[in-house]
């Protein structure tokens, strides 16, 4: 009773804007669209994006505008749940912000490592910082190079977790996604777990341990598939957890020959038994859609719960990378059904 009592009104709050959510039908409609501008006109009929649609000027529209508010609805949700949010819930809330700051860092990272001529497109975001984030925009915007941007970090808990690596004298990107990846996954294992208890300690364990699982399955495909990284330097990028892998069955993941052995290998595991994995479907679509059953089927059977939270924010985040894709694909001119295919648009 005290959990319902406690979840009542966040629950009631997040299902209004569940209802919001985009559905299989809507990312069908959107597939047959050839321009932008009628992807803008579309998501003005819908109540989770009119009115930030509304401030574009179709005239001179361009996609990273589009994106922009797509990124406003999502985080002024976020604005909604923490408003509804208790205390507990807040405390929550707050680790979870951290990946939108991890994001933050990455882009800061492409603009200084790729000497991009634009400017930093950082002021959509300034509102939503100040008020959730101890990250100064201000500070960040002002990096020209990788030396003044870790600078610009100091005070901050990233600061410690990328300067081993600014000193190393010869870090790339990816050493520095990585890092960042692996500081953000360890600490909201950590975090969040002294936040929840009973029932929602072990269903956030259990959720975060198969999400570590399946990050470090990710993370070491892409070290075979894209750099033919060798065993040694992928044990260094993965993270030092694992759920429902043994230390066994990783060490046949990792040290498989190549990717489609990798495959193989965990075909052998939980997720290759529990959790199919679709034949010819990559590997990111698959995680993906684990994730989303997970959440959904906890959302189910506890929905006066942190579940809903979890679920939604899981869900919405999902949406704004489908519109993104779409964006994308649209403006390369994909077909329809290519379109379908990189959306998998699943309803909510």
């Amino acid at each position: 009773m005290g959990n319902v009592m406690a979840y009542s009104g966040l629950t009631t709050k997040i299902r209004a804007m569940q209802a919001k959510l985009l559905t299989q039908a809507d990312y069908e409609t959107i597939s047959g669209f050839t321009d932008v501008v009628q992807v803008v006109e579309f998501l003005k009929t819908k109540p989770a994006y009119a009115v930030y649609m509304d401030q574009l000027e179709l005239a001179h529209l361009h996609r990273g505008d589009i994106e922009k508010m797509l990124y406003q609805s999502l985080y002024n949700d976020y604005t909604r749940i923490f408003r509804f949010a208790g205390i507990d819930q807040k405390k929550f809330l707050k680790i979870y912000w951290k990946k939108y700051e991890v994001s933050v860092i990455n882009y800061c990272l492409r603009i200084v490592f790729n000497h991009y001529d634009k400017p930093y497109d950082l002021d959509y975001k300034k509102e939503f910082f100040d008020k959730y984030s101890k990250l100064s925009i201000d500070k960040l915007i002002t990096s020209t190079n990788i030396d003044e941007l870790v600078d610009n970090l100091r005070g901050s808990e990233y600061y410690e977790a990328l300067k081993p690596i600014r000193d190393s004298g010869a870090a790339t990107l990816f050493d520095y996604d990585q890092a960042l990846e692996l500081y953000y996954f360890t600490n909201y294992w950590r975090r969040g777990r002294k936040v929840f208890s009973g029932k929602s300690r072990e269903r956030f364990s259990r959720d975060v341990g198969i999400k570590m699982d399946l990050m470090n399955i990710q993370w070491v495909y892409r070290a075979k598939q894209y750099y033919r990284m060798l065993p040694a330097e992928i044990y260094a990028l993965t993270l030092p957890y694992h759920f429902h892998l043994s230390t066994e069955e990783f060490k046949a993941i990792v040290e498989a020959p190549n990717a489609e052995e990798m495959k193989k290998q965990i075909e052998n595991t939980y997720y290759g038994t529990h959790v199919h994995m679709k034949e010819g479907q990559s590997i990111e679509k698959s995680i993906k859609d684990i994730l989303r059953n997970l959440y959904i089927s906890d959302r189910q059977k506890d929905p006066y719960s942190d579940a809903t939270m979890h679920a939604f924010l899981f869900l919405k985040e999902q949406e704004i990378d489908k519109l993104t894709t779409a964006l994308e694909c649209i403006r390369y001119g994909l077909t329809r059904q290519e379109i379908l295919t990189y959306l998998g648009g699943e309803s909510k």
